[in-house]
């Protein structure tokens, strides 16, 4: 296959691309306001049925997660910029969203955008991604390196331990950020002043058993969701990982990017955050756009598609083998050394 120059590959993008990246105001504020209220509705059926039954409470939550999750979407979008089109209006909901979803909108943008900027990239990790090492990294570290990566990377602690820490913790004090970034500061005040002040809200008019028993499921349960989303997009076996100096953006993006094929509804709950590849490679797409983009586009149909069930294997690869070109688990990675050392 010839190559391309980059100059000739982000116009050719950009041709594809661009007739998608317009914002629909009038789809945004649909989204956004009938998304917020099936929650606020949710959320009251919630509290009613605590008269009846926690498990019914806990039934419920279902589809308040749904919804918080979709929510999420909507703040990643005004992140961007591509939600609405105006840039103060994306700013605006997108803090008001942050304190919904216990995210500060300043913190999260800056470093989802470094994100954007480095996926794949073996020489710029360590910032809004997933933490991945090579298997010579692997291989350097000692017994207890080892050990805390292996915890790290196992399932409880990304999908369970992880979340509430990334959610309710973390991001109340992100102290892997500069002291230099005001503005992301800023934002972790503000939202944190604006938590609080909601927590007192729900203590005086609900009760805080009442209100944390409603309110509780539905963090948890979608920062779960949230990070399997945000896991899935980019672990899978043949994702894009390169040194800096051969690392291309467009590959990245179509490479090292899923297509998760959910089902319709689900597609909908997720604000169509599944046609990641799409939005590795455009940004400015807003959610509402994503697929129409997708299905129009025959360029964008070749990569990596994953289902709900072949997913699920993706949770256990580990590591980067630079030589295999590939992720693999630590089974196959005790499997290789095993060879290797009958061999030698």
């Amino acid at each position: 296959m010839q190559v391309i120059i980059t100059a000739e590959v982000q116009k050719y993008w950009k041709k594809l691309l661009g007739p998608y990246m317009d914002a629909i105001d009038r789809k945004a504020w649909f989204q956004l306001l009938s998304t917020a209220g099936l929650l606020a509705l949710n959320w009251f059926l919630m509290l009613q049925s605590l008269k009846l039954s926690y498990g019914l409470t806990l039934l419920l939550a279902i589809p308040a997660v749904g919804f918080q999750i979709r929510l999420f979407i909507f703040l990643h979008d005004c992140g961007h910029g591509s939600f609405f089109k105006s840039r103060k209006l994306n700013n605006a909901v997108g803090a008001l969203i942050g304190v919904v979803t216990m995210t500060p909108f300043g913190y999260w943008r800056r470093t989802h955008a470094i994100h954007h900027g480095t996926s794949g990239d073996l020489d710029r990790r360590g910032l809004g991604d997933v933490k991945t090492i090579t298997v010579k990294e692997y291989d350097d570290r000692s017994w207890w390196g080892r050990l805390a990566y292996r915890v790290y990377r196992h399932p409880f602690v990304l999908l369970v331990i992880g979340p509430f820490y990334q959610f309710v913790l973390k991001q109340r004090l992100p102290l892997d950020i500069p002291r230099t970034w005001k503005r992301e500061w800023a934002s972790v005040m503000w939202t944190n002043l604006a938590l609080a002040a909601a927590l007192f809200a729900g203590w005086q008019l609900f009760g805080l058993q009442r209100f944390l028993m409603v309110q509780g499921p539905i963090i948890l349960f979608s920062g779960t969701l949230g990070v399997w989303l945000f896991y899935i997009q980019h672990q899978f076996e043949d994702t894009y990982w390169r040194e800096h100096q051969e690392w291309d953006f467009h590959r990245a993006g179509i490479e090292g990017s899923s297509l998760y094929d959910l089902p319709a509804f689900l597609h909908w709950f997720t604000g169509n955050i599944g046609f990641h590849h799409v939005h590795h490679l455009a940004s400015a797409i807003p959610n509402y756009r994503l697929k129409e983009c997708f299905t129009q586009v025959p360029e964008l149909h070749e990569v990596t598609r994953l289902t709900l069930w072949t997913s699920i294997r993706s949770a256990r690869l580990h590591l980067w083998d630079e030589v295999e070109g590939r992720l693999v688990s630590f089974r196959q990675y005790r499997r290789s050394r095993n060879r290797l050392s009958r061999l030698s």
